[in-house]
């Protein structure tokens, strides 16, 4: 049985941004791009993430200035999955770290970022087969525990 593989469903656009960037700017970058995070980094090296959700719980809800840093409200380290994992691994990881948002990595660098909307949506969308062939991979997981 094949496998989907997280580089098969990952968006391989992804916005990076120097961790004293702005929150004013990165939601500009945000809204322009139409995305939902920014991965932060320091000397071009990933060191957080920041999600439309940290815009609600750490910096609307808490009442920081917009001219904040990033670095101040993102979320570190970055949890990340190598593009060469399955769908199946990066459900659980999502599920065990409680993200929505997953950056992918090749040879340690960032190169994606798969989201659970895009495995909902790989659930979802296609034929019939497809949905079975994932929950096959599923049972068999199941089965091995």
């Amino acid at each position: 049985m094949n496998s989907t593989f997280v580089n098969e469903v990952m968006n391989k656009d992804v916005l990076t941004l120097d961790k004293s960037v702005s929150l004013q700017e990165t939601a500009e970058h945000m809204k322009k791009l139409s995305i939902g995070c920014v991965i932060v980094t320091e000397n071009d090296n990933p060191v957080g993430i920041i999600t439309e959700r940290d815009f609600v719980t750490k910096i609307a809800a808490e009442g920081r200035p917009l001219f904040t840093e990033i670095k101040e409200v993102m979320s570190s380290p970055v949890i990340t999955i190598d593009s060469e994992e399955t769908i199946w691994e990066a459900s659980e990881l999502m599920k065990e770290k409680l993200i929505h948002k997953l950056p992918v990595t090749d040879n340690g660098n960032i190169v994606g970022i798969i989201t659970t909307s895009d495995i909902v949506r790989i659930s979802s969308v296609g034929s019939d087969s497809e949905m079975r062939r994932i929950c096959d991979q599923i049972l068999l997981r199941m089965k091995d525990k």
